[in-house]
């Protein structure tokens, strides 16, 4: 029940053409942008998880400060997601629009179950003024990740169910692009002994993958890595 990501095909995406090249690699951890990975529990809340780090990537780029923002309150109080049963990033934006805003963790924290919506106005936090679907190009998708910041992404998390440690690239045969069901945060890229990759932090605690992180293949929509990406816009 690690999954929860549902996915709607149709949408309208942004075409990503005034953008500067990209540079050989990107790691927004080393500039403070991405907070500590955390473990979203038996409930399927990855889209939560995923959309909140991007919004926190987007308030420090727009104020200098990391903070840690509220999923619970996307679980209770969302109304186009499924809380514990999945959601859909698109949405999520949508709705923290509609709130006003997202709240501190602090002030409404992480419980991993479905519980009565508590969101308290005068407490939220960081606010956003639109939000993002990228053109399905990765090199595109590394160019605006170099420029704005850390990317909502969604994928096919199967091969992740076993994964440990290096750059995943599995078959399109083993791992259905069209499958899309997990949403995660990607904070990079680089390319080791020519293999170009993805890096991207889950939402299942630090002692899974790579300290919490994996790499995966850049450049085939490996997973369908390059189906769903996202990102808040604030101004």
């Amino acid at each position: 029940m690690y999954l929860g990501s549902r996915i709607d095909e149709r949408v309208d995406r942004v075409q990503l053409n005034d953008l500067q090249t990209a540079p050989a690699s990107v790691d927004w951890r080393k500039k403070g942008a991405v907070g500590p990975v955390e473990h979203q529990g038996s409930c399927g809340s990855c889209w939560a998880f995923s959309v909140t780090a991007n919004v926190e990537g987007q308030w420090f780029l727009k104020t200098g400060r990391l903070v840690s923002l509220s999923k619970q309150q996307l679980v209770d109080c969302d109304r186009l997601d499924h809380g514990c049963s999945g959601g859909y990033p698109p949405y999520t934006y949508k709705e923290i629009k509609r709130m006003g805003g997202l709240e501190l963790q602090s002030a409404y924290p992480y419980t991993g179950w479905e519980q009565a919506c508590r969101l308290d106005r005068s407490k939220l936090f960081a606010k956003i003024d639109d939000s993002i679907v990228l053109e399905k190009n990765e090199e595109k998708q590394a160019a605006w990740l170099a420029e704005h910041g850390p990317m909502s992404t969604c994928l096919n998390a199967g091969p992740l169910q076993f994964y440990r440690y290096g750059i995943l690239h599995p078959s399109e045969y083993a791992c259905s692009p069209e499958g899309l069901n997990h949403a995660v945060l990607t904070v990079g890229y680089d390319t080791e002994r020519g293999v170009p990759y993805w890096t991207v932090r889950n939402s299942w605690g630090t002692r899974w993958g790579e300290n919490g992180y994996f790499r995966i293949y850049r450049g085939d929509g490996t997973c369908g890595i390059d189906r769903l990406t996202t990102s808040a816009i604030i101004h």
